[in-house]
């Protein structure tokens, strides 16, 4: 058990040493990154295809996609307008890491690039042990789970910085309560910020798209 533990500390030790070189880039391109993380079926993809849809105008949008085995949300984001759409494909992995983010972005030049987006493969335990370079997580749930997921995943709710709870067309049909999930993920994280939309029927989204855009103005600000 001490062998297994060092060798998980080296690798996490070098995954940050890595992750701060990917921060460091960013931040002198003045790129804002979030990393998008989920349980499987949440809407991440779909709430990157609305988001595209109502931001590729506006900005220069890159995004890293990862999943277990194929490219079949790499592909929905192409469809859905992405123009720098990079899959990774982890062959078994949880979670994506430091080094397979700086593999694809010597695909991207970040000088022209607004919003970087990484959408990490869909499981809120392993993720959360991996920083990838990102300005922050952000951890989605919806409304067809169940709203004591905080509870059940701290470490990840503690990372986040902020909160989407998708899919809150569907309230009323199924036990989840909104102000219940809210309570337990603030009882994790006071400082969540957190917005409630539904990618079906767009409600909601305005504000998200809003505070994305302030955001990356912020993030161009920045000295």
């Amino acid at each position: 058990m001490p062998d297994k533990i060092a060798i998980e500390k080296k690798v996490l030790s070098e995954n940050d040493l890595l992750a701060q070189e990917l921060r460091t880039k960013f931040q002198e391109n003045k790129v804002f990154v979030f990393n998008l993380v989920s349980s499987p079926g949440s809407g991440k993809t779909s709430l990157l295809e609305k988001t595209l849809g109502l931001l590729q105008d506006k900005l220069n949008i890159a995004l890293v996609v990862g999943d277990v085995q194929t490219e079949n949300d790499a592909d929905r984001l192409i469809q859905a307008g992405g123009k720098l759409v990079r899959p990774i494909v982890t062959g078994g992995s949880c979670h994506l890491d430091a080094n397979m983010i700086h593999k694809s972005i010597q695909q991207f030049n970040l000088n022209e690039i607004d919003l970087f987006v990484i959408e990490n493969v869909g499981n809120l335990v392993c993720p959360s042990s991996y920083d990838l370079g990102e300005d922050m997580k952000i951890v989605l749930i919806s409304t067809t789970e169940g709203d004591d997921k905080p509870l059940k995943y701290p470490g990840m709710f503690r990372k986040s910085s902020v909160m989407v709870v998708n899919k809150t067309d569907l309230l009323g049909f199924s036990d989840f309560e909104l102000h219940k999930v809210k309570e337990n993920a603030r009882q994790i994280n006071g400082q969540l910020e957190i917005f409630e939309l539904s990618c079906r029927t767009g409600e909601g989204l305005d504000t998200w798209i809003d505070w994305l855009l302030e955001q990356v103005i912020l993030k161009k600000k920045e000295i």
